[in-house]
């Protein structure tokens, strides 16, 4: 029978190996009923979202799964970079699709942030840190890039947004600034202050609580494959300031492409290159 394998911690500390059916994965996955019933009851019409959420968590996390196990059977360095580029891109676009107001270049600036700052710090952790065997083997390279991603993700799209509404908000201030002589520099920063800042917070938010409020899901995972918990909570250690140090980096860097295509070199602010979603 096709079944999901999940490690756990037998009563003799031992580590063996308890099989998860299909079935047992639908009656978890019926637990999304109460999401609906609390739409019903509440009338919030999100039964529609709710229902192509849940099919696309399905058949998504399916096609991966599937795209790993070829993966892990052709660790070829190639196929690794290749699936880490695609992952790249898809977060890249994912980032602006979020963003309310937008300009010309403002899909290129993301790319071009989310891939120096992920792929520097993925760099950093498996060359320096972590250091295995092959950088890229799958069970390394992979994880670990998603989850600088991830976060990267939230921290580019954030800024980037907080940005547009900032100029957006204080139009006439800058301006003003500007007309008084001010700098580029010195008639933005404030904006771009509250932007970096707003990118950034998740994550501090984040590293205030864990251990305390939440346990995150790498070091979760570990523990229940058995892993010494030491063990498991320095890799989720590692991990956090990865995540924190790429997502400052893809925030100031998005945020900094973006001033520099809504001012130009004379020192003027350029709003008509500022619009909504296209």
């Amino acid at each position: 029978m096709n079944s999901l394998i999940l490690l756990a911690i037998d009563s003799s500390n031992g580590v063996s190996a308890v099989e998860l059916s299909y079935w047992q994965l639908a009656v978890a996955a019926s637990l999304i009923l109460v999401n609906g019933l609390i739409s019903l009851w509440f009338q919030l019409g999100l039964e529609r979202r709710l229902f192509i959420a849940a099919i696309r968590t399905v058949v998504q996390l399916l096609l991966i799964g599937a795209v790993l196990k070829w993966i892990f059977e052709h660790a070829q360095w190639y196929v690794i970079v290749a699936l880490m580029t695609v992952m790249t891109l898809i977060a890249g676009l994912a980032a602006v699709e979020r963003v309310r107001r937008r300009y010309h270049g403002v899909w290129l600036d993301s790319l071009i942030s989310m891939w120096a700052s992920s792929w520097l710090i993925a760099a950093v952790a498996l060359f320096v840190v972590v250091r295995p065997p092959n950088w890229y083997l799958p069970q390394y390279a992979i994880p670990l890039l998603g989850m600088i991603l991830g976060n990267t993700l939230n921290g580019i799209s954030l800024g980037l947004d907080r940005f547009g509404e900032e100029l957006a908000g204080k139009r006439t201030e800058v301006e003003t600034l500007l007309a008084l002589g001010a700098t580029r520099w010195e008639a933005a920063r404030r904006p771009i202050q509250t932007a970096v800042r707003t990118g950034m917070v998740p994550i501090i938010n984040s590293m205030m609580i864990v251990g305390l409020v939440s346990l995150p899901g790498m070091m979760t995972g570990q523990l229940l494959a058995g892993a010494d918990p030491l063990q498991a909570v320095m890799y989720q250690i590692v991990i956090m300031f990865l995540i924190a140090a790429g997502t400052s980096l893809g925030t100031v860097s998005v945020v900094l492409l973006g001033y520099r295509r809504l001012f130009s070199h004379d020192h003027r602010f350029l709003p008509e290159r500022l619009s909504g979603k296209r």
